[in-house]
């Protein structure tokens, strides 16, 4: 991308500023020689530490994902060796632990997550708002008013006649 998307495109703005923020937290795990370890996995990896083994399902919840996020970040993270997985107390169930090494990363793990969150507090003193305050306010506003609602509210979305066509 040669600039910053349109301001309108708010989702792609979104992806991007995400994009930025997590390929240079790769590129810290890159410097180390620890190019198969993605930042996507600390968050799964803080919580397996402080609760021990979970299930998808619990670990979602507790990293706030989705179980198909969680579900798809854990089998990336058995291909690289982080966790095991294994059946629960019921067919549906699967426990996640993690692994020798994944315990081994711990030290760097901790250090990268520590030095990028002081890294992300130089950057909110740049910011009118601190950029979580802000998602946290968006997130809350939401909540009360989903974008649907306020979508269709403008009168201006394409509604499906009772015909089944599209009219406006």
């Amino acid at each position: 991308m040669t600039g910053p998307p349109d301001r309108a495109a708010l989702g792609t703005l979104l992806r991007h500023v995400l994009d930025l923020l997590d390929g240079d937290v790769a590129a810290v795990y890159a410097d180390l020689g620890r190019t198969d370890y993605r930042p996507r996995f600390s968050p799964l990896v803080r919580v397996l530490v402080a609760d021990g083994p979970l299930p998808i399902r619990d670990l979602a919840a507790r990293v706030g994902v989705t179980h198909s996020a969680a579900s798809q970040t854990v089998a990336q993270m058995r291909r690289a060796g982080l966790v095991d997985v294994a059946p629960g107390r019921d067919a549906r169930q699967r426990v996640v632990t993690l692994t020798d090494r994944a315990s081994a990363l711990l030290p760097v793990i901790e250090a990268e997550w520590a030095a990028t969150t002081a890294a992300m507090r130089q950057l909110d003193a740049e910011l009118p708002v601190p950029l979580a305050d802000e998602l946290y306010a968006v997130l809350a506003a939401l909540r009360r008013r989903p974008l649907r609602a306020r979508i269709t509210d403008t009168g201006l979305a394409v509604r499906r006649t009772g015909d089944g066509t599209v009219g406006e």
